[in-house]
């Protein structure tokens, strides 16, 4: 078993854990956090009879992270440990895993999963737990899964039903959760205590032994002046205000600042509008405005290459159903020589790519050995970022090996788990020296020290910029904000500074409280939680149940031509929304076989499926074949407009719906299907 020696103020930050007590641990990034709760486990599991830890994280990559890098080497020797994702076989029979381990490290939505699923071999109750350790525990809040955990162990606690694990949270920083003062950041990190039903700790004793062990890197602001001219950008907002006028803009609705996060949420509204208002011609000029939206803010960020891609790419597969579409597509092709012709000019290029560039030729030489992450807001600006990369002749004589790392998931745009492990992988070998990032690379990721850490272009919150910037863990290392003179990033990083302080401040203050006062405190918080979720409940129950589902149509969002009811809609496992009606099948037009990187209980993918209506070819899910005998429609219900008995209105999610749809029946599809077969 490997050596599992703390540093003193790791020591001193697990003495109320090492007791029995609920608390979080309040460490920054690379302050050993994971490494004070394996030992805290290793200590539970010597002392508790029948002790049963289970480790909770929020992203499917670090299940084996902690498995191999941390609890395995340090108990593995000792003691039974498995790893359960949603790619792993062990989830469908989890209640089975923890019954016979004595470490289970999960996905927190497998163990939620567990505790409400009722069959044998699927099921856990808190009580089989007696230690449970929660990774990134600042999400524990709203409605994340976390929560959903803890609310069902707030609601035992206050009924007094138990035995309850002991919880121990892991968090580089609570943040303030929005509040810019004192009294509300307190409010904040109580909840967030209050939800995971633990005090917050930090060192006291040996705070200069963290500084010294944890350095926080040079911080500089890059700025750059804004660009003297910029007829690229000219030319698409010359473009949005025929669009404008062409549109007939309704008199109540006023679109703020057109290259703004403000007129893409304004533009967002249009739309929804427009699809609820049955006016097709505003819908669509609302969704091509987006994407000239898009290309402004990218063109802000990156080339005006990359702008003039994103449009390309966006017309390229746009289809044409009436004389919007006409207009839309003529517009953008009467243009595009003369984008194309603006964004190849060197004299207009984008200033904050040159700063870029010469942030890291800084720090990047063939002779030194460096490593850097290149944080930036999307999947698709970090591709355009790579490319730049590999096409810069000085950044690859400074021998930069750049890759891209994104959060895995389903699609052209995302990467594979296994593609994010190779990645990461070859970063610690040395193989590739720069990280360009999403926000993926900023939480709990076990990347090894940096000297570089560059933010492109982004807005966020305090939280992530704390972890972003303990990236940057070697001595005399650099974090970089990239920003344009008088821009909205360098107010925010200096607005997150202070918030940064604040929430400082408000655990201070929360740690000086009496525990009595304390522990007042957080049962008022936590009863006012559990009515709070029980009205919630009530209140979608209600909202289920507002319309009959034969009483609801589906019109396809593009097109609004009406494909299917209600009733039509089944749900399979509690999670797959598919559509049951044969008929269907006449209005969708299949495309190719989707790739899922990972294997299902039940179920796999099969083709994509798309609107059949004319030229729509509006993407509205992909086949399920459910236990290799059910062709089932599985539909996004994003892409679908659902008309009501009180009009028309658009939901981004199936729970939002004002229906009540009904299980799926195996054995009833295998009866309507297949007749003669079950007579």
């Amino acid at each position: 078993m490997a050596d599992l020696a703390l540093y003193t103020y790791q020591e001193e930050v697990v003495q109320r854990a090492l007791r029995g007590e609920n608390i979080i641990i309040w460490l920054p990034t690379g302050g050993g956090k994971t490494r004070a709760a394996v030992y805290v486990a290793k200590r539970h599991l010597e002392t508790t009879q029948k002790a049963k830890v289970v480790v909770l994280v929020n992203k499917v990559h670090l299940v084996e992270q902690h498995y191999n890098k941390e609890f395995m080497p340090h108990l593995g020797s000792k003691y039974d440990l498995v790893a359960v994702s949603g790619v792993s076989e062990e989830k469908d029979f989890f209640g089975k895993v923890v019954q016979d381990s004595d470490v289970v490290i999960c996905t927190a939505q497998i163990l939620y999963n567990a505790l409400t699923n009722q069959e044998e071999s699927k099921h856990v109750e808190l009580s089989d737990i007696t230690l449970l350790i929660i990774d990134e525990c600042h999400h524990t809040n709203k409605d994340s899964v976390y929560n959903k955990v803890m609310g069902c162990y707030v609601e035992k606690k206050l009924k007094g039903e138990g035995p309850l694990p002991q919880i121990l949270g892991l968090t580089a920083s609570p943040g303030t959760g929005g509040a810019k003062i004192l009294d509300k950041a307190v409010d904040h990190v109580l909840q967030i205590c209050a939800n995971l039903d633990s005090a917050i700790v930090s060192t006291k004793l040996y705070a200069p032994e963290l500084k010294e062990k944890v350095p926080r890197p040079i911080k500089t602001f890059d700025i750059v002046e804004k660009r003297p001219e910029d007829p690229f950008g000219d030319h698409l907002k010359w473009m949005m205000q025929l669009i404008h006028d062409y549109m007939n803009l309704p008199p109540d609705f006023r679109l703020r600042e057109c290259g703004t996060q403000e007129y893409e949420a304004d533009v967002v509204i249009l739309e929804q509008r427009g699809v609820r208002e049955d006016n097709r011609l505003l819908a669509q000029c609302a969704l091509h405005l987006r994407q000239y939206n898009d290309a402004l803010l990218i063109n802000d960020t990156l080339r005006m290459m990359d702008a003039y891609h994103s449009l390309f790419e966006f017309y390229a597969t746009t289809t044409e159903i009436d004389g919007t579409d006409l207009f839309l597509t003529g517009l953008f092709n009467e243009n595009e020589v003369e984008l194309r012709k603006l964004a190849g000019t060197p004299l207009y290029e984008n200033p904050k790519m040159s700063k870029l560039e010469s942030t890291l030729l800084k720090q990047f030489d063939p002779s030194v050995k460096s490593r850097g992450i290149l944080f930036s807001k999307t999947r698709k600006s970090t591709r355009c970022l790579h490319d730049w990369v590999l096409n810069n002749k000085d950044l690859q004589k400074a021998g930069i090996k750049a890759a891209v790392l994104t959060g895995a998931g389903n699609g052209i745009s995302y990467m594979t788990q296994s593609e994010q492990a190779d990645t990461i992988r070859n970063f610690r070998k040395g193989t590739l020296n720069l990280l360009i990032s999403t926000s993926v690379a900023e939480e709990g990721l076990d990347i090894p020290e940096c000297n570089l850490v560059v933010r492109y272009g982004l807005l966020t919150n305090e939280i992530a910029q704390q972890q972003a910037s303990g990236r940057a863990r070697a001595r005399d290392s650099q974090y970089s904000v990239v920003a344009q003179k008088g821009g909205r990033e360098v107010r925010r990083e200096l607005i997150n500074e202070h918030l940064e302080e604040l929430t400082g401040k408000a655990i201070a203050k929360i740690q000086d409280m009496s525990l009595h006062e304390f522990r007042r405190k957080i049962t008022q918080l936590q009863t006012e939680a559990v009515c709070c979720r029980k009205i919630a409940e009530s209140r979608k129950i209600q909202r289920r149940s507002r319309n009959t589902a034969d009483s609801i149509s589906l019109l396809c969002r593009n097109c609004f031509k009406h494909v299917a009811s209600g009733s039509d809609i089944k749900l399979v496992d509690g999670v797959h929304y598919v559509n049951v009606n044969p008929d269907f099948k006449r209005h969708c037009r299949f495309g190719g076989q989707v790739m899922i990187d990972k294997t299902f209980e039940d179920w796999e993918p099969g083709r994509i499926i798309c609107c059949n209506n004319g030229g729509c070819n509006k993407d509205w899910g992909f086949e399920m074949k459910y236990k290799k005998v059910a062709l089932l429609p599985n539909l996004a219900i994003k892409n679908f407009a659902l008309e009501t008995p009180d009009g028309r209105t658009t939901v981004k999610k199936w729970k939002d719906v004002t229906f009540t749809v009904e299980d799926f029946s195996f054995e009833e599809y295998c009866n309507d299907n297949f007749p003669d077969l079950f007579d």
